[in-house]
C-alpha cells in the first residue's frame, strides 16, 4: 500500500513539474494589476512594438479577429514560461481604448502561458506592461512572420560588437528623439534579442581600450629598448654570436673525429 501511495505522489509531482496546464490549472491575473497605468504607442504600424524602459517594457501587438492572445517567454532551458503582465489595454480600430475594468478584458496564467481574453472576436491592438531589469531584452516572436519595432531607452545604444547584440539580422536602425529605434519588416526567427549598452559604458570601453593600447605601446617600446641594450652590451664585450655563426662554414671544420 505504501508503494502505491509513493507511486501516486511521484506521478502527481511529475504532472505538476511538467506544466501541462499546471498542477493547479490556470489562475486569473489580479484585476488591480491589469488596471495599472501605462502609456502605449498606439500609432505604430508594426505588428509588434516594444518600448524598453529602465524598469519595465511596454508592448503593443496587432490583433485581427482573435478571441485570445498568448504571451510567454522562454527560459534558459528552452521551456515556455508565463509573463506577469500589467496595465492591460485594448484599442479598437475606431481609436477607442479600454482598460480591464471598463470592459470584459481579462487575463489568466498557467505555468507556460499568460492568456489575454477578449470579448469575442476583436480586431485592434492589445497593450500590456512587464517589469524588467538589466540591459537585455528577449521575447519570442508572438506574431508569426510579423513586423517588429524595438525602441531602446534614452542614453543607450546597440550595434557595437562585444558590447551589444541584435538578433535576428536584417533590421534597420535609426535615432528618433534621442532613442535608437530598431525595425524588422518581417521576423521569421523564433525570438527577438536585443542587448544594449549605456552611453557611459561606451565611454568607459573607449577609455579602457585607449589605456590598453598605451600600455601595449609602452610595453613594446620598453622591451625593444631592453633588447637593444643587451645587444649593445654583447658587442661591447666582444660577443657576437650572429657573426660567428654566419662565418662558421661546416666545410672549414675538417672531417669528423676518427676520420682524420
Amino acid at each position: 500500500m505504501k508503494r502505491r501511495h509513493l507511486l501516486l505522489v511521484a506521478v502527481l509531482a511529475l504532472v505538476a513539474l511538467s506544466g501541462c496546464t499546471g498542477f493547479f490549472g490556470s489562475e486569473e491575473v489580479d484585476p488591480e494589476r491589469l488596471n495599472e497605468n501605462a502609456s502605449y504607442d498606439w500609432n505604430t504600424s508594426a505588428d509588434g512594438t516594444i518600448v524598453i524602459e529602465e524598469s519595465k517594457y511596454t508592448a503593443v501587438y496587432a490583433v485581427e479577429n482573435e478571441t485570445t492572445f498568448d504571451v510567454y517567454t522562454v527560459d534558459g532551458l528552452g521551456r515556455e514560461r508565463s509573463v506577469p503582465i500589467s496595465a492591460l489595454r485594448f484599442r479598437y480600430d475606431n481609436g477607442t481604448v479600454v482598460s480591464a475594468n471598463e470592459s470584459s478584458l481579462s487575463a489568466s496564467e498557467t505555468r507556460q502561458r499568460t492568456t489575454i481574453n477578449f470579448s469575442g472576436n476583436v480586431s485592434g491592438q492589445v497593450g500590456y506592461s512587464v517589469a524588467r531589469t538589466g540591459k537585455r531584452f528577449a521575447s519570442p516572436a508572438l506574431v508569426e512572420d510579423g513586423s517588429y519595432t524595438v525602441v531602446l531607452p534614452p542614453n543607450t545604444g546597440a550595434g557595437i560588437p562585444f558590447l551589444s547584440r541584435i538578433s535576428p539580422g536584417g533590421y534597420e536602425s535609426e535615432t528618433v528623439d534621442g532613442q535608437q529605434v530598431i525595425r524588422w519588416d518581417e521576423v521569421t526567427a523564433d525570438q527577438i534579442v536585443v542587448r544594449y549598452y549605456l552611453d557611459r559604458d561606451l565611454w568607459l570601453f573607449g577609455g579602457l581600450s585607449a589605456i590598453a593600447i598605451v600600455i601595449g605601446v609602452v610595453g613594446t617600446l620598453y622591451y625593444y629598448r631592453q633588447l637593444q641594450a643587451v645587444i649593445r652590451r654583447r658587442k661591447e664585450a666582444g660577443i657576437d654570436l650572429e657573426e660567428e655563426d654566419g662565418d662558421d662554414d661546416p666545410r672549414d671544420r675538417g672531417p669528423p673525429p676518427g676520420m682524420r
